[in-house]
């Protein structure tokens, strides 16, 4: 079986045109390959399971209305995340709740209940940390730091300049720095 990347990329260009044509299963195959990246960047910019899925759900509809529009100039990854991010805004600007931390769930660290508490607490703690970013930096940050976008990708995602993703990825940084420092000074 070839994995060779441009066939890969091939193939996903050949999905994307099917979709483009009306093809509900390519757009399935589309949404299959892309699900699990854009919830992940959607429940790290609103930090809610449910209203991830919400969003989630909300930026594909938007990905399969706009999808005619779309073309390769970037990866398709970059233009659902944009369209994810776009979606996260508006769920949050609907909601305008505070987030239920005790809704997130972190894996016990091998039957210890000292350790599994010990990594709870400080996974909610970082989560509060990220959440209080303003959303421009927390987008950033995100695609950064759990998507693992390069600066140059996270500037074609969010449609900026990459001079100001790298300012807003070292604002987030510091914001995080100086919010955790207490935090982390106790385990020291």
């Amino acid at each position: 079986m070839n994995t060779d990347p441009a066939t890969a990329a091939d193939r996903e260009l050949e999905i994307i045109a099917q979709a483009q044509q009306g093809d509900r299963r390519a757009f399935g195959e589309l949404v299959r390959r892309h699900r699990k990246g854009v919830v992940n960047v959607v429940y790290r910019l609103c930090g809610n399971a449910n209203l991830a899925e919400d969003a989630a759900q909300e930026a594909f509809i938007r990905a399969w209305q706009h999808l005619p529009s779309y073309r390769p100039r970037s990866p398709f990854r970059n233009w659902v995340y944009r369209i994810a991010t776009n979606a996260a805004r508006d769920v949050l600007r609907r909601e305008r709740e505070t987030v239920d931390v005790d809704a997130i769930s972190v894996p016990a660290s091998n039957g210890n209940p000292e350790a599994a508490l010990e990594t709870t607490e400080r996974s909610r703690t970082v989560q509060q940390a990220v959440l209080a970013l303003p959303p421009a930096s927390r987008e950033v940050l995100v695609l950064r730091e759990y998507e693992n976008l390069s600066y140059q990708e996270i500037a074609d995602t969010l449609n900026i300049p990459i001079g100001t993703v790298m300012s807003r990825l070292n604002y987030a940084r510091g914001k995080l720095r100086q919010s955790l420092a207490p935090y982390f000074q106790e385990e020291l």
